[in-house]
């Protein structure tokens, strides 16, 4: 894995194209290019283009803190996978029952992203392919761990996960989920996926969708 000190991108297109470089160089071939939206797919359409391979979706969404949404304290995929920073709850006494009822609330806008995204459209069979994961970063990586719960459940030969920059501690414990990581930066002084980005605005669905067309 890579792993520039300081690695700065244009916007999310330019990061896609080199992470597609970099899997390239390393002959990494997939079946399918799974992105998580919004963010993910302006990076997922460069690198599927580089590999050749389809594009399409893994939606999952963040379960925030009480009083704080951003804070995350887990993540639950459009499936209902779940990955829950347990040591974080217990610490924070944050009580069963909101966490319950917030992973039940946040299954079901991942759940209903996933339907959007994809329209009438069934997900991509994914039993014994080489898949690939992508995102425009990770910080926690609450997030990613939920789309790769999701994943694994259903049996891939293989799942490459690739990002463009991560944070030291995410990108260690994400290691371990996965077969392969490729990180274009992994660097000491992390705080934010943006702050890597001279172009980080916000992808609105209607953008992030238009991603998933071959055009």
């Amino acid at each position: 894995m890579a792993r520039n000190r300081s690695p700065m991108f244009e916007n999310r297109q330019a990061a896609g194209q080199r992470l597609g470089e970099a899997l390239c160089e390393r002959d990494i071939e997939v079946d399918v290019v799974l992105a998580i939206p919004r963010g993910g797919l302006p990076v997922g359409r460069p690198v599927a283009d580089a590999l050749d391979a389809p594009l399409d979706i893994v939606a999952a969404k963040k379960i925030g803190a009480p009083n704080n949404p951003e804070y995350a304290i887990g993540a639950v995929a459009a499936d209902g996978s779940v990955w829950l920073n347990t040591d974080l709850i217990e610490r924070r006494e944050i009580p069963r029952d909101y966490v319950a009822s917030t992973r039940a609330e946040m299954a079901e806008a991942a759940r209903q992203k996933a339907q959007r995204y994809r329209e009438s459209g069934s997900p991509p069979s994914l039993g014994g392919k080489r898949v690939c994961l992508v995102d425009d970063g990770v910080a926690t990586g609450a997030t990613a761990r939920a789309c790769i719960e999701q994943i694994r459940q259903a049996d891939p030969e293989r799942l490459v996960l690739a990002v463009p920059v991560g944070s030291p501690s995410a990108i260690s414990d994400l290691e371990a989920l996965v077969d392969e990581v490729v990180c274009l930066g992994v660097p000491s002084g992390f705080r934010a996926v943006g702050q890597y980005y001279e172009q980080f605005e916000q992808v609105s669905d209607e953008a992030a969708m238009s991603y998933l067309t071959d055009e």
